[in-house]
């Protein structure tokens, strides 16, 4: 993630709100500010993503390990600053926003350099190739100053790669790897942008510039295709062959302080391995409960593990065509977008779409790329749209409310359009227990609004929720436990429907990708245990339009901070009523 430097800042003041408009500012303030600069300057495709107006869309971040050791020493020097200023004491406040949330970004990416991901990132789940291909699929090409920034950002594409090829060969140099089974794929991942309709040429076709796409086509034949092939070259010939049998990450050097310190990074706070374990395990066994009686008293009896297995299979419950999934998704968005009014007094501008994945994606288990901060470029949810007649209706409501209305995108488009309330920080950066447990305690308001149609829904909703209680389960258990991974796919298979070739995909995720599997079950606990504290205390006078939006109305919050939010809300509304 990136910084704006002070020329950066002062250019996009108006347009991000990055400074504030009175002459003096708070120290608390300054500090964000200093450091949103920096964070949008080392991470130049923030600006993309975002659509902030007035970014440079030119560059690629600086992935050297001398860049990151320089920032490192940043981040020392804004965490110090930040520990001589009081916290403020005015909950809600921009001050005590930006402090609670630059506090938590610091620390934890201080606790994660154990870890050294730069080192040993490479998988099937995760990589540059996961990312740069989405960039470029939004890269602005509308003008011609857009277009010549393209023009540069493409011609930096070979050295990204090269330099991630470095920092692996020097991971192995130290003894890090990712296990193999996860690194397996990417090869063929890799190779699977280098086709006639390549995303990488896909903002040449957008644009309509002949002259234009000629020289996209020259720096994608003569600069990506070969970094490209020297990328999976790489991974074939030498990474595979060094890449750990292992799965757990505490293999790696110093990886048994590695697993808590991303636990921590993801969720904001800190159980044990052997807490999340318990807490899985215990939810399992709740959810089952309601499993059973839906199939109880709606699929003939049939025990739990068998009706499991049948819901991938069986023509009843599956799809027939690639467009009947992405239309029954569609169709459920429509749906949703109507019913947002009875829980929230405020929604966002931005409107959200519904696509397949990519071919170099086409597995993926679903994800929500966010809106603009203008709410004029909507957000984009991805589906996996493959093999329909061994995917199941069951949860493609659950999946699509998790990503859209009212999870993802309701919240995270509310946050980029909140304008001066927060500091920018707040709406840029993101924290997985908050943004993923909103998004899994949509799925459980979805029932409440009536979106679940069929008892085959509800089913679909119990599995997703299993699944991320399975999740604490084995994430623990492959990390911390000594799990094999067909220990992981056979829990995952029994204790929820998803699809088998989901699941594979989903293990081997976790796998590569420790302890961010925790943040959804983690979080949405938190927020249900906040909201049955707000009810509890609060009676007949709980007001749920008005605690949803006070749940999603100052941005990324840590757990922590929304408990003291929520909190000080309680005895704002005891007070008032």
């Amino acid at each position: 993630m990136r910084t704006l430097n002070i020329i950066f800042l002062a250019a996009f003041a108006g347009a991000c709100s990055v400074q504030s408009p009175e002459p003096e500012i708070s120290a608390v303030e300054a500090l964000a500010d200093e450091y949103l600069a920096a964070l949008f300057e080392r991470e130049p495709t923030l600006g993309t993503f975002y659509s902030i107006e007035g970014s440079s869309h030119d560059r690629l971040p600086d992935n050297s390990l001398e860049a990151l050791s320089e920032w490192q020493q940043r981040e020392d020097t804004w965490l110090a600053t930040l520990k001589e200023i009081e916290e403020p004491s005015d909950i809600g406040s921009r001050d005590w926003v930006s402090y609670g949330i630059l506090r938590e970004s610091l620390e934890s990416a201080v606790a994660l350099r154990v870890c050294r991901d730069p080192l040993w990132q490479a998988s099937d789940a995760t990589g540059w190739h996961r990312d740069l291909p989405f960039l470029f699929d939004i890269q602005p090409v509308d003008t011609e100053p857009h277009r010549q920034q393209t023009l540069e950002r493409l011609s930096a594409v070979d050295h990204f790669i090269d330099t991630e090829i470095a920092n692996l060969r020097t991971g192995l140099d130290m003894g890090y790897s990712s296990p193999r089974v996860t690194v397996e794929a990417v090869p063929g991942q890799v190779r699977s942008l280098i086709a006639e309709d390549s995303i990488f040429l896909s903002h040449a076709i957008r644009s309509g510039d002949e002259v234009f796409a000629a020289a996209v086509g020259d720096i994608y034949r003569q600069e990506i295709i070969p970094a490209i092939n020297r990328f999976a070259d790489f991974i074939e010939t030498v990474y595979l062959g060094q890449a750990r049998d292992e799965l757990a990450v505490t293999a790696n050097p110093y990886g048994i302080d590695c697993y808590p310190a991303r636990v921590r990074s993801f969720v904001t706070i800190q159980p044990s391995a052997d807490e999340i374990h318990t807490v899985g395990l215990e939810q399992i066994e709740n959810i089952s409960a309601e499993m059973r009686v839906t199939i109880d008293e709606h699929f003939g009896g049939e025990s739990i593990a068998d009706f499991m297995r049948r819901i991938n299979d069986d023509p009843e419950f599956t799809f027939e065509t690639e467009a009947d999934v992405l239309q029954y998704s569609i169709d459920g968005l429509d749906t949703a977008k109507n019913a947002m009014a009875k829980a929230f007094g405020t929604l966002p501008i931005a409107d959200v779409l519904v696509k397949p994945y990519p071919d170099f994606a086409a597995s993926g288990s679903g994800e929500y790329h966010s809106s603009s901060e203008d709410g004029t470029r909507p957000g984009i949810f991805y589906i996996a749209v493959i093999d329909p007649q061994a995917r199941s209706r069951s949860n493609q409501l659950s999946t699509l409310y998790h990503e859209t209305y009212p999870g993802h995108h309701l919240q995270g488009a509310i946050a980029l359009e909140l304008g001066d309330k927060v500091h920018p920080i707040a709406r840029y950066l993101w924290n997985s227990g908050y943004g993923e447990g909103w998004a899994l305690y949509a799925e459980r308001l979805a029932a409440e609004l009536d979106l679940y149609a069929t008892p085959l829904d509800y089913m679909g909703l119990y599995s997703d929720q299993s699944a991320r209680a399975a999740r604490l389960v084995i994430d623990s258990g492959i990390h911390t436990k000594g799990w094999t991974r067909q220990q992981a796919v056979d829990y995952m298979m029994a204790n929820t429907g998803w699809a088998p070739v989901d699941i594979q995909n989903e293990i081997n995720r976790y796998i590569a990708w420790p302890g961010q599997a925790t943040s959804y079950m983690l979080g949405m606990l938190e927020i249900r245990r906040l909201r049955n504290l707000a009810e509890n205390e609060l009676g007949e006078t709980f007001d749920l339009r008005a605690f949803h939006d006070r749940v999603v109305g100052f941005g990324s919050m840590t757990l922590p901070m929304l408990e003291v939010s929520i909190s000080a809300w309680i005895e704002e509304n005891r007070t008032t009523n």
